[in-house]
């Protein structure tokens, strides 16, 4: 801390051809080290404008109707209690999405607040729609045409916020949106951080304002936290003491005020919440790429440098550390009743870590780096693999329960919904990180309705 500044045996081809034949046809102006002038409106988020008793844990967001997020919070658990997942499934429709290379995981799917709709940013620069059926309600093609988007809305009273990779292209900036989630109509477009290139980071939302992490290339690799206005879009204050271009997520715990995100220079960063204040910073040995979930006072780190970390929220203080053999960058899944930490690995393991004593419950192989988020459900907990797989496995135990087979690298979090789980997946690229070499898109990736078999 540091103060301001077993899967049971089996080929893993198998019986791949057969499923995908048989669905084939359904187929900034801030001061480094402090926060820049605000400037008008005025930017106030009074302590009093949150009341942490009445934050469950399913939901860590305002009391209030009409909200869906990324990780079902801002404390980023991905815990779903109420979802029921099937005991048997099979693809119900897929619709290819994804066409582009990048060793990232790839925006996941949102449900509406009403489950009607599933948006699904892709990395071409569209923003799909699609109902539960699978037929498109619409498609809204962005500026941020060539890398698109990593991100995931956020769908606040029907209007969905997210960042994209505009900055990708030459002459344009990193840029927030505003899309109605009823006719894909852009509601505001902000590309006001100079020097920006991406935001790949989802969007937390407290109180009329958003809350992202923005990449800047030049003049060197840094990045920013920035706040702005989502009635408007209008920025409304940053601060750029992030070194290192960082991707993740921000977090938010309330009942803790603490906002937390990390960076590739290898530190976690955090705040005091509501009001911005610098808190510290906590130096890992490699970069923090993936989202971090907060419970019970204690941050969950994944690093590069092949280690879980869990972070006293208060101070920075390491509470424990477990190694792995590959790098971390998976989004921890939290069973905050059992008080349980799920997090997956390139090692191609899922592990189970008891919160309190950082004691490793079981480790299961995957067989397949575990990039997404991982899913927590009342009895299962989900995860997608780049070895084109859903996975299915028991949260007591770890023995795998299914997995269904894929096109592509399932790099985003599952979303379970209605005895039905959604994903996406990267394409399946050659060439794009062979220099000389010309990219094809071998396989693009797609977004799946996974349901269960009756």
């Amino acid at each position: 801390m540091t103060q301001p500044p077993g899967r049971t045996s089996r080929d893993v081809g198998c019986n791949r051809r057969t499923l995908i034949s048989a669905v084939g046809g359904a187929v900034t102006v801030g001061l480094a080290g402090c926060l820049g002038d605000p400037g008008p409106p005025t930017y106030d988020l009074a302590q009093s404008s949150f009341d942490p008793d009445h934050v469950g844990y399913d939901r860590a967001i305002p009391v209030k109707s009409g909200i869906t997020m990324f990780r079902r919070g801002l404390r980023r658990l991905g815990y779903y209690p109420n979802a029921t997942v099937p005991n048997s499934v099979e693809i119900d429709w897929l619709h290819p999405v994804n066409y582009i290379g990048h060793n990232a995981p790839k925006a996941s799917p949102l449900l509406t607040p009403d489950g009607e709709t599933i948006l699904v940013p892709a990395d071409t620069g569209k923003i799909h729609a699609f109902d539960p059926d699978g037929d498109t309600q619409w498609a809204t093609r962005t500026q941020a045409t060539r890398q698109g988007f990593h991100a995931t809305p956020i769908v606040v009273d029907g209007t969905a916020y997210l960042g994209g990779y505009d900055g990708a292209n030459i002459g344009q900036e990193a840029a927030m949106y505003a899309v109605d989630t009823a006719t894909g109509e852009i509601e505001w477009r902000t590309e006001e951080m100079d020097g920006s290139v991406a935001i790949g980071s989802s969007a937390g939302y407290w109180d009329g304002y958003l809350f992202v992490i923005v990449e800047h290339r030049h003049p060197k690799q840094k990045g920013e936290l920035w706040v702005f206005d989502a009635e408007t879009g209008e920025p409304l204050r940053s601060d750029d003491r992030i070194d290192g271009m960082p991707h993740p997520t921000v977090a938010i715990d309330p009942a803790y005020e603490r906002l937390l995100t990390g960076s590739n220079d290898g530190r976690v960063y955090a705040w005091e919440f509501p009001s911005l204040n610098f808190a510290w910073f906590y130096k890992t040995d490699a970069q923090v790429k993936g989202p971090i979930a907060t419970y019970n006072g204690t941050a969950i780190v994944g690093s590069w440098d092949h280690h879980i970390y869990a972070l006293d929220l208060e101070d920075g203080t390491k509470r424990w550390s477990v190694e792995t053999d590959g790098v971390v960058m998976s989004a921890p899944g939290i069973d905050p009743i059992e008080g349980i930490a799920y997090v997956g690995s390139d090692d191609w393991h899922l592990y189970a870590i008891d919160i309190e004593t950082g004691d490793v419950q079981w480790a299961t192989n995957l067989y397949g780096r575990l990039m997404g988020g991982i899913t927590v459900t009342s009895e299962t907990v989900l995860a997608g693999t780049t070895a084109a797989e859903l996975c299915a496995v028991e949260k007591t135990t770890g023995e795998l329960r299914w997995f269904v087979e894929t096109y592509g690298h399932v790099t985003s979090a599952p979303v379970p919904h209605n005895d039905r789980v959604y994903i996406t997946e990267r394409a399946v690229v050659s060439g794009y990180w062979d220099e000389g070499k010309e990219t094809t898109t071998e396989t693009p990736g797609h977004v799946y309705c996974v349901t269960g078999i009756s």
